[in-house]
Order: structure tokens, then sequence, then C-alpha cells
């Protein structure tokens, strides 16, 4: 029967074949199945029942044994000399089971599409989702590049403007230094306290047995309370205090009075 050859795409089309179409070739198909199957029982019967009758009571077991060898050799040899069989099946059943399994396979193959589209799908969101991290993270590496060059540039900038001020700062130690050096030589030499062989001309008194500072000690003293005690700066006039000395650094604004108390004075804040 070759009219399955000369089937049209409609025919093959697994659409358009039916349930009882499908439920009609499978029933046939078993029948065949079950013919077939009842032959064979059948000649295994035949082959079994062969030479039974032979049987002795004496040996019984072993001659039973001797024609159950005889007849598996037997059906053996007939089993190799057979050819298999082709069941006796139109081209129409077979056409008809064969799509009902190219529709089953279609289905799965759909199953299987649908899930891969959605994997991609999620593969793509994700992929998407890294770009965008990875986007952001360049950016921020970027960011951080520029912040690093520009730092390194400021401490170069930094370090250049720190070795400078080092350099004056230590130029500003030696000059004060030297400046000191001159004022205490230039104090001592025009300023020295009075001499002592001198008597003094007062009447009714006795020398004064007091010890007196010199001017540039007398400076010392006003310039530490001035520095240690910025919010009280005045220092109490001693006896040590040469009163000519005194006069000087009032009247050329060096010190100054206290305005309710005239037995205290403080250095001008000549740095403010």
């Amino acid at each position: 029967n070759h009219k399955a050859i000369s089937m049209s795409n409609q025919d093959l089309d697994p659409d358009s074949t039916t349930d009882e179409d499908i439920t009609a070739a499978k029933e046939e198909l078993i029948k065949k199945c079950e013919e077939m199957w009842k032959d064979l029982e059948e000649y295994q019967n035949k082959l079994s029942l062969i030479g039974t009758e032979t049987l002795t009571d004496s040996n019984a077991q072993l001659s039973l044994l001797i024609m159950q060898v005889k007849c598996l050799t037997a059906e053996l040899g007939q089993w190799q000399k057979e050819t298999p069989e082709i069941l006796p099946l139109n081209e129409e059943v077979l056409v008809t089971l064969g799509k009902e399994e190219f529709q089953k396979l279609r289905q799965d193959l759909e199953l299987v599409l649908s899930t891969i589209q959605s994997k991609n799908e999620k593969l793509k969101e994700d992929l998407e989702r890294e770009q965008q991290w990875l986007d952001e993270q360049q950016q921020i590496f970027e960011s951080l590049i520029a912040l690093h060059n520009e730092l390194k540039h400021q401490i170069v900038t930094e370090s250049r403007t720190f070795k400078e001020l080092k350099t004056k700062l230590h130029d500003v130690k030696e000059y004060k230094e030297k400046l000191l050096v001159t004022l205490s030589e230039f104090l001592e030499d025009h300023f020295p306290l009075p001499d002592r062989n001198v008597k003094k001309k007062r009447k009714n008194t006795q020398e004064s047995t007091i010890q007196l500072i010199t001017l540039h000690e007398m400076l010392e003293i006003l310039l530490n309370r001035l520095f240690d005690v910025p919010h009280d700066p005045y220092v109490k006039i001693s006896d040590s205090f040469w009163p000519p000395y005194i006069e000087l650094l009032l009247r050329n604004g060096i010190a100054l009075r206290h305005p309710e108390d005239p037995n205290r004075i403080r250095l001008e804040a000549f740095h403010q």
C-alpha cells in the first residue's frame, strides 16, 4: 500500500490527526502484537511436550533434563533460522502513529524553546545590570584616579611649600637669635646699671642694698608675661626695677601703665 507516499502536506501535519485515528491505530497495533504473542506461546508449549512420553520411572529426572536441553536447543536453532517479520501494518496506521510521536516531540521542543527564551531574557537582564554596575565602577575608578592625581599634585605642592616654610622658619629663628644677641649687646653697652661705687645723694637715708636688674632682664620679664598670660600681661613694679629705666620704657611707648593701678606695667603688644 503506497497510499502514505502520495499524502499531501496537510496529511503530514500532526494537528490534522484526530484522537480517534490515534486510538484506532494503537488498538490495531496491540491486537497484532497479542496475536503474535499467542502464536509464540503455542509453539513453546508444543516444543516442551515433545518426547515426554518416553520418560522411564527409573531415570525420570535425568531424562526430563535431557529432553529440556533438546527442546531448548531446537528452539535456539529455530530462532536462529527465523528472520524478523515486519508487523503487517499498513502505511496509514504507521503514519498516524508517527504523527502522534511528532506532535509530542514538537510540544516538548516548544517547551524547551520557551524555557530557553526565558533563560535568555533573564541572562540579558543580568548582563545589562552587570554592564551598568561595571560602568558605574569604571566611573568611580576614573574619579578616584583623578582625585589621586590631584592629591598627589597637591602633596607635592604642599611638600615644596613646607620645605620653603621650614627654610624661612629656620632663617627667621637665626635672625631672631641674631636680633636678641644684638639687642643684648646694645642694652649692655648703652643701658648699664647705675654705678654702685657712686654714693647716692640722699639726705637722712642709707645706701640701698636692693639688687637692681638690667634693662634687658626687665624686658624679658615683661615679654614672658605677655606671652605666658596674655589675658593679664601686667607686671607689678618691684624695687629691683630701676625707675629711670621704667620711665624710659613708658615715655617711648614700649611699656604701658595699668589704667587703675600705676604700680603695674605691661609690654606693648607689638605683635598684634
